[in-house]
């Protein structure tokens, strides 16, 4: 097993379009184009208007995953209203022991990590012999929360499949800006299926991670936006299920 670990000492930028609590306030539409968030970094997670399926970013391509789990190239004019993305440099890289589940494989990268003060991009590249994900449908308006937006969403799973899994983990602090822990993506290496991960079984592969020090905050200029409700009681259980949905 070959591993870089080290401090950040240098500088590096994630770019963040509006904030998770929006999201889950039930604010879909979109004020950046797929071409702008492309100009913030060739990595990245995220949705599209009305909550048109799943954002995944890979060496400067946006792809979109549909609620069957389908996956194409997105258009550059397409919106968004939550996305993450950075310039994916893999400062740090390991290979795990094989046959480890997500939660398994988060203590592989808790052990990777310097600091659990930084946010990190994170790349995992390999044979998984299972994936399960789920992928949010296109809403129409007036729209719901996310917690009932999300409620009938399928679960896929993708056996025996080469593909990447990517995604941002973000520190506690930053809670309702981001996902707590981490929130992750995967498609796979035909660039055809995909969604949003909720467990896998990683056979063989990579682990990279990209500290970051800095983060960009756009917020949206609408009055949806103005008026949403950023700062929930429930705020904990609306991630939970939104995001794990066990």
């Amino acid at each position: 097993m070959g591993t870089q670990r080290s401090f950040p000492t240098q500088r590096h930028t994630i770019f963040q379009n509006s904030l998770m609590t929006a999201l889950l306030d039930g604010i879909y539409d979109g004020e950046m184009t797929v071409g702008e968030l492309l100009g913030h970094g060739n990595f990245g997670i995220g949705t599209f208007d009305a909550l048109d399926g799943e954002m995944i970013v890979l060496d400067g391509v946006c792809y979109q995953v549909r609620g069957d789990g389908s996956a194409a190239r997105a258009d550059l004019g397409q919106r968004s209203p939550f996305t993450v993305m950075t310039n994916f440099v893999p400062h740090i890289a390991a290979t795990p022991p094989p046959g480890l589940r997500r939660a398994e494989l988060a203590g592989f990268i808790d052990d990777l990590q310097p600091s659990e003060n930084y946010m990190y991009a994170v790349r995992i590249t390999g044979r998984f012999s299972k994936v399960r994900v789920r992928t949010v449908t296109r809403q129409s308006k007036p729209y719901r929360p996310m917690v009932e937006a999300t409620g009938d969403d399928a679960e896929l799973c993708f056996r025996d499949v080469e593909g990447t899994v990517a995604g941002f983990r973000t520190p506690v602090y930053e809670k309702g800006i981001g996902v707590p822990g981490c929130h992750a993506h995967f498609i796979d290496s035909a660039r055809t299926r995909g969604g949003h991960v909720l467990d896998f079984t990683l056979n063989s592969g990579a682990v990279e991670l990209c500290p970051g020090t800095d983060l960009s905050l756009r917020l949206p200029l609408t009055s949806d936006f103005s008026r949403a409700a950023l700062a929930p009681e429930d705020l904990d259980h609306q991630i939970h299920t939104t995001e794990i949905k066990k």
